[in-house]
């Protein structure tokens, strides 16, 4: 079951083959859609009036989550539409409400959204590991962080871009993206042009990023993708990033090696990987090219 545009649509429930799919779909295209993902549609939709409602707080209330470092990131020239909040690490979110004076309800559907989206991250990261023929719960443990996004377009922005080009830094993403405002588009892995992710009701998008690659020795496709304004309406977007562990460093399982598939990458630091990144400051960087100070064979 595929998308118009060849993203496949993966059931999330179907028992025959689940795992080929998976694996197809982050080796094709680092990414996929989900259906029957099992995250009640009333939570998604509860979470999305609640993600407005914290952007709608003044602007000086937003301000006071500056100091969580990206706890609120402000309109600025460079992003003159976009605004975003982010709990950085989804197991302790309390500073970030008490900074915003999050009321008790928001909080609690805040907190069923992340545990609803982290175990879900959770199902996913054993799938991956059943796909590869390994034991165990690969994300058991790991840092994540969730990020919430608004869009304000305009007739101007019209044809703009609400974010570059790029990869994300993590291992996995799983993005509850806006059910009526499209934009999201992802690179063919073939043909290198961008074709639209369109938003499907109540589904949820999946992406890999730099750390999944790293993980499956090169076998996964960290897809690049970015957001266009196509219409002057405000979108929303929530997306868990499923980062790294938090004890150790990432490395490529002995069963993705051999001969033929020598290791790519050294075990690298989620935190250190997205501060080289970050630090580096090129289209290169943002595309995944950071990877290659992490090589195997330097």
């Amino acid at each position: 079951m595929g998308t118009d545009h060849g993203v496949p649509m993966i059931d999330m429930q179907k028992v025959e083959g689940l795992e080929d799919e998976l694996e197809k779909a982050y080796e094709e295209w680092g990414c996929f859609r989900m259906a029957n993902h099992g995250v009640p549609v009333e939570l998604l939709n509860e979470m999305k009036l609640v993600v407005a409602s914290l952007f709608d707080l003044p602007l000086d209330i937003k301000m006071r989550a500056i100091q969580l470092g990206m706890g609120y990131i402000p309109r600025n020239l460079a992003t003159s539409f976009y605004e975003g909040f982010a709990i950085n690490d989804v197991s302790s979110p309390a500073e970030f409400y008490d900074l915003l004076e999050v009321s008790p309800h928001q909080r609690e559907i805040i907190y069923k959204y992340i545990k609803a989206i982290r175990d879900l991250a959770g199902h996913l990261g054993r799938k991956l590991m059943e796909c590869s023929g390994l034991d165990g719960d690969l994300f058991d443990g790991w840092q994540c962080q969730l990020r919430m996004n608004k869009y304000n377009y305009s007739h101007e922005s019209v044809g703009s871009k609400g974010s570059e080009e790029h990869t994300d830094p993590s291992f996995l993403t799983i993005l509850q993206d806006d059910d009526d405002v499209n934009g999201l588009q992802v690179v063919d892995k073939v043909s290198g042009k961008f074709v639209p992710l369109d938003p499907v009701p109540n589904t949820l998008a999946v992406n890999v990023g730099d750390l999944g690659k790293v993980w499956s020795n090169g076998k996964y496709y960290n897809v690049n993708h970015r957001v266009l304004c196509l219409e002057p309406k405000t979108r929303y977007s929530i997306a868990l990033f499923v980062l790294g562990p938090t004890q150790n460093k990432l490395e490529t399982p002995p069963k993705f090696i051999d001969s033929e598939h020598p290791q790519i990458y050294i075990p690298i630091d989620h935190e250190e990987y997205r501060r080289v990144r970050t630090s580096m400051r090129t289209v290169q960087a943002r595309n995944g090219g950071a990877l290659a100070l992490f090589s195997a064979a330097t």
